[in-house]
């Protein structure tokens, strides 16, 4: 069987369709438009016959109709929410699903914060995670409350430093304005902004990156670092006495930066 690829299929503005293709069938994760999706497979002679869906946001969801009509019996798989019709393989935490086409397996997290139906999927190719983890930042809370992301956050942190993080913007160089104010002496973002600077002149994505490079920038999962902790402290004005605290005030600071 050929080698499983990832490419980045782009919509609107700054969204990412993730693309699995083995060169003859393909999945794609969170198709906000059906037109870039049919006109890749049509470029690249692919057969869609899988679907991942992470969240019921439009932007995510808004291409499924026509992407059903375009191919036909499909999988689509996603969370339990009622109110994306088109999935008709609803997953829970902890469920398996297997991508027979591709010949991999993927597990499920739920992971709610961004939205409360949010899911995550997760195997040795990589994390889907739409918009919990993004590089250099994490999902707004839409829903979910700040326990609730902290946790989910929490939960990616346990992957293996290696994994592949695969989240659906382009939003690095905009959070990492964001993350230089949270933790101004660290030198392995200041590296890894030169480097993403690099990747979006020549047009580039930054995308995607690793839970470990992650864990080293990003002010989201370093909510037990010195400095961090003093610069949420700051802006909340008093002290943080949990990681928890200090992510909540951490993201009510980006809300407005």
């Amino acid at each position: 069987m050929p080698s499983l690829k990832i490419k980045p299929i782009k919509a609107f503005e700054d969204n990412y369709i993730w693309c699995l293709t083995n060169g003859e069938t393909c999945a794609v994760v969170d198709p906000g438009d059906a037109k870039p999706v049919i006109r890749y497979c049509k470029r690249n002679n692919l057969q869609l016959t899988d679907i991942l869906i992470t969240h019921h946001h439009s932007d995510h969801t808004g291409g499924l109709s026509d992407l059903l009509e375009a191919f036909g019996d499909i999988n689509v798989f996603g969370p339990t929410n009622p109110n994306i019709q088109a999935i008709n393989q609803r997953l829970t935490d902890g469920d398996n699903i297997e991508l027979a086409s591709l010949g991999i397996s993927l597990n499920i997290i739920e992971v709610p914060g961004h939205t409360l139906d949010h899911i995550a999927y997760v195997g040795p190719c990589g994390l889907f995670c739409g918009d919990t983890l993004f590089s250099a930042g994490c999902g707004r809370l839409f829903e979910g409350t700040p326990r609730q992301m902290y946790q989910s956050l929490s939960r990616l942190m346990s992957l293996d430093d290696d994994t592949q993080v695969y989240c659906t913007h382009e939003y690095t160089l905009a959070n990492i304005k964001f993350t230089q104010a949270a933790e101004p002496n660290n030198e392995a973002l200041l590296n890894y902004k030169g480097w993403a600077e690099s990747q979006r002149v020549d047009l580039k994505p930054t995308l995607p990156s690793t839970i470990g490079q992650q864990k080293a920038i990003n002010p989201f999962l370093r909510t037990n670092n010195k400095e961090v902790q003093q610069r949420a402290e700051h802006f909340a004005g008093q002290a943080l006495a949990t990681p928890e605290a200090v992510f909540a005030s951490l993201r009510a600071w980006k809300d407005n930066f």
